[in-house]
């Protein structure tokens, strides 16, 4: 066996192999959202995808490592003139140093058409996201049930006996939507789902103390539909502290127009709904 040509192969094959995986990467869900869904592709998850990456990438390394020591005075031959000397700054040097760094450049530069393929990346993740649906909040599924329906605004009993009549095994309030699912073979969202029909509308219209992921990204109008909002009275409560507003903007975008973060914006509007409900009750 000649250590050379293992050396090739090995850096081809750990090439397609992490080539795959870069694709995939590229496509898949956001993690809270691959992790809320249980998604799953060719029966690995985002994790074990990642994991996967990451060592072919390192014998990728390795391997192309020893291709270069191998073939050290072919490479150099690339660096040298019509005279045989070396020269570093060959024309062919000079172009892939400069096609290189015209990438660079233009990727941070966030330019086209070098943003072109990050745009697209966004947009197979927001499909994603409307696909298989955001958790409440990140890492929602590492939550234990009790502090679940607390930020939720779940009723606990009601969510425990709705789980129990579908026929879901849990030991305690204390166990984890992770844990229940893997248990009971379903998904951390597959659980909440059940537990949001145990509970009553006006509860799950609840604005939670945290954004929901992917909240920034969301109109004024959205947000308003989503709780049960008076457009017009957020949109009082906002312009109060002296924002402009308009109600087709999302929360990112009031956010930049009036030099604030989304959350500050996001909060403005729960504190309107709590005071909204206070003085309607």
């Amino acid at each position: 066996m000649k250590l050379r040509k293992m050396t090739s192969l090995t850096a081809l094959l750990s090439f397609i192999l992490l080539l795959v995986t870069s694709i995939i990467l590229y496509i898949v869900p956001h993690g809270r959202v691959a992790y809320w869904s249980n998604w799953s592709l060719w029966g690995l998850d985002k994790t074990q995808w990642g994991d996967v990456h990451i060592n072919m990438g390192l014998l990728f390394l390795v391997s192309i490592g020893l291709h270069i020591y191998y073939n050290w005075k072919a490479i150099l031959a690339y660096l040298k003139d019509k005279t045989r000397r070396l020269k570093i700054w060959t024309p062919e040097f000079n172009a892939a140093f400069s096609l290189t760094v015209i990438i660079l450049v233009g990727t941070l530069a966030a330019v086209p058409p070098f943003d072109w393929p990050l745009a697209f990346n966004a947009h197979l993740k927001d499909a994603a996201s409307a696909k298989y649906g955001e958790p409440p909040y990140g890492h929602a599924e590492l939550s234990r049930l009790d502090q679940f329906a607390r930020r939720t605004g779940l009723e606990l009993p009601a969510a425990v006996a709705a789980l129990k009549a579908a026929g879901i095994q849990l030991d305690s309030d204390r166990d984890t939507l992770q844990s229940i699912g893997v248990r009971n073979g379903r998904s951390p969202q597959e659980i909440y789902q059940i537990m949001q029909a145990a509970t009553s509308p006006a509860a799950v219209k609840v604005m939670p103390v945290d954004p929901p992921p992917g909240t920034g990204q969301k109109t004024l109008a959205d947000i308003c539909r989503a709780y049960d909002l008076p457009v017009s009275v957020v949109i009082q409560a906002l312009q109060t502290d002296g924002w402009q507003v308009d109600p087709e903007l999302t929360l990112k975008e009031i956010g930049a127009k009036n030099g604030i973060s989304p959350m500050d914006v996001y909060a403005t509007i729960r504190q309107a709904a709590v005071q909204g409900r206070g003085n309607n009750s």
